[in-house]
């Protein structure tokens, strides 16, 4: 029987290069709705699952995280593992901040240098960030805004301090506490909205990452299989979607393992991720008027060189000094 643990082992794990580079695509065309028509238009699949394409993509690189993190936190020491995750992080994000602040000032911003200044510092910190710049893409339909999805990493990086606390404390092959603290977080999403402080939008991410990362405990126990797939894809109908996450993510990782591999080695969906928001606003600013399928489109097209820039550039580089430190 081919297992999760085989496949993650074995060259079908380049397949997650790929979903996470569907996944990140996703997004973008997510966002192409509100980009070209105005806050508070429907994304796709918002009004038939109450979750957005872009909201089920982001829950599934969550439950991703959840399936490798809590295992690299168990292999390294506290500095290699935080270390790792600075760099695959903050040096990509920092670039892609200064491509998004001169996009933004190219835009027509009347932001001056202290609240470009700022705008970045909070950021680059992941502590608060601030999606908007004063006359940035004034007269596109969501002006202002000029990277909506940087929200997450802040949810990103808290989902990884408290996994490597609980694998500091429990191990990573321990199955109890790890089912216990899927259950517990799957309360947590399931009556999110009445959690104080960020917890309402953190707590059905984290529910996606601590499935993750029970899935990697029993993952030598978990068969790669379509009816698998299809079975854990049937809890979107089952289940409240702030909850049913973690399964359909779990759903589309062993459909991607059960495929021939595909050999992506430019891991491209972060730089897809951070940058395709300010592309489209850029190509919407230059082409008044344009249609969400249009705008998706080309927003894929423009944003994946880019990314493979980045990757290039900035994130493999950066990736391969900490190995080397390692």
């Amino acid at each position: 029987m081919n297992t999760l643990s085989t496949a993650l082992r074995s060259e079908a794990s380049w397949n997650l290069n790929a979903l996470r580079l569907l996944l990140a695509a996703a997004v973008i065309v997510s966002h192409a709705w509100p980009l070209a028509l105005g806050a508070g238009t429907p994304e796709p699949l918002q009004a038939l699952t109450g979750r957005s394409l872009g909201g089920w993509a982001v829950g599934a690189f969550f439950f991703i995280s959840g399936l490798l993190i809590s295992t690299s936190a168990a292999r390294k020491a506290a500095i290699p593992f935080w270390t790792a995750r600075f760099r695959r992080i903050v040096p990509g994000l920092g670039v892609a901040l200064l491509v998004t602040l001169a996009l933004a000032m190219l835009s027509g911003s009347t932001a001056n240098l202290g609240e470009a200044a700022k705008w970045f510092v909070r950021a680059i910190t992941l502590a608060s960030i601030e999606h908007r710049l004063t006359g940035a893409f004034a007269a596109n339909p969501f002006p202002e805004v000029v990277n909506g999805p940087l929200w997450s990493l802040f949810h990103e990086v808290l989902a990884y301090f408290l996994c490597w606390i609980f694998v500091v404390v429990f191990g990573s092959r321990k199955g109890l506490p790890f089912v216990v603290l899927g259950v517990l977080a799957a309360a947590m999403a399931a009556f999110h909205e009445a959690l104080p402080w960020r917890l309402p939008v953190f707590a059905p991410l984290f529910g996606a990452f601590t499935f993750g990362m029970a899935v990697q405990v029993f993952a030598s126990r978990i068969p790669v299989s379509p009816l698998l797939a299809l079975a854990a894809f049937i809890s979107i109908a089952l289940l409240p979607e702030m909850v049913a996450l973690g399964p359909v993510s779990l759903s589309l990782v062993v459909l991607a393992l059960w495929l021939p591999p595909l050999r992506f080695e430019a891991d491209a969906s972060y730089g897809l991720y951070i940058y395709g928001w300010p592309v489209a606003q850029t190509i919407v600013a230059l082409q008044p008027g344009i249609q969400p399928v249009t705008l998706a489109v080309m927003s894929v097209a423009v944003t994946y060189p880019l990314a493979l820039l980045s990757w290039s550039c900035v994130e493999r580089p950066s990736l391969s000094r900490n190995r080397a430190m390692a």
